[in-house]
């Protein structure tokens, strides 16, 4: 299956397609050759032309960085996107005894990729990027595909599933943050005409 079926068919008939991502035999690698890197890359190149080309309004300021500090900060936002995948996952499957769940860290990290399709795909409303709560809804409906394909995947007895994709929302949410926070701090979009160090050209 290509990947553009494959992301359509989590979308649209999740508890279908999750029983056969279950089944699938892939390695963690493959998944991320054939699919993590294409698709975690569409936020971050949007991200590059929505803060360092169109720049966006707020109170009456045009923001926008320069293209050096566009494209620094689209690439270290994607790296690091790429490692929490993986952390979220090891973190899933070490929580997956405590839940009564089977640990297999390929299909803790196939339910953990598979549930941030939706926002991926919708980060290509970053380029315009006061469309970003867009994103917002669409990472919404992954926590949703987690809580569908996470106990499938680990085996959760059903009177533990809904704690164990709680435990694990919370984790993905501070890791998240913090790496929004970390971008935050070291890429600043200015006011135009404003200057910080590096971030425009």
């Amino acid at each position: 299956m290509n990947i553009v079926e494959s992301a359509k068919n989590i979308i649209l008939k999740p508890s279908e397609t999750w029983t056969e991502i279950k089944a699938e035999e892939v390695s963690i690698s493959d998944l991320y050759k054939s699919y993590v890197v294409i698709l975690a890359a569409i936020p971050a190149i949007a991200q590059f032309i929505g803060s360092g080309i169109i720049g966006y309004s707020f109170l009456g300021e045009h923001f926008k960085m320069g293209i050096t500090g566009a494209l620094a900060s689209a690439i270290v936002s994607y790296v690091l996107s790429l490692i929490a995948i993986y952390v979220e996952a090891l973190i899933a499957d070490a929580l997956a005894p405590s839940f009564g769940s089977q640990k297999n860290i390929t299909n803790a990290f196939k339910a953990v990729a598979y549930s941030m399709t939706p926002a991926w795909v919708a980060g290509v409303f970053y380029i315009l990027p006061n469309l970003w709560p867009l994103v917002l809804i669409a990472s919404l409906y992954g926590i949703y595909l987690l809580y569908l394909g996470l106990p499938l995947m680990m085996d959760t007895p059903k009177e533990k599933a809904l704690g164990y994709v709680i435990v694990v929302v919370v984790v993905t949410f501070i890791i998240n943050f913090a790496i929004g926070a970390i971008v935050g701090a070291i890429f600043t979009p200015m006011p135009m005409g404003g200057s910080i160090g590096g971030m425009i050209e």
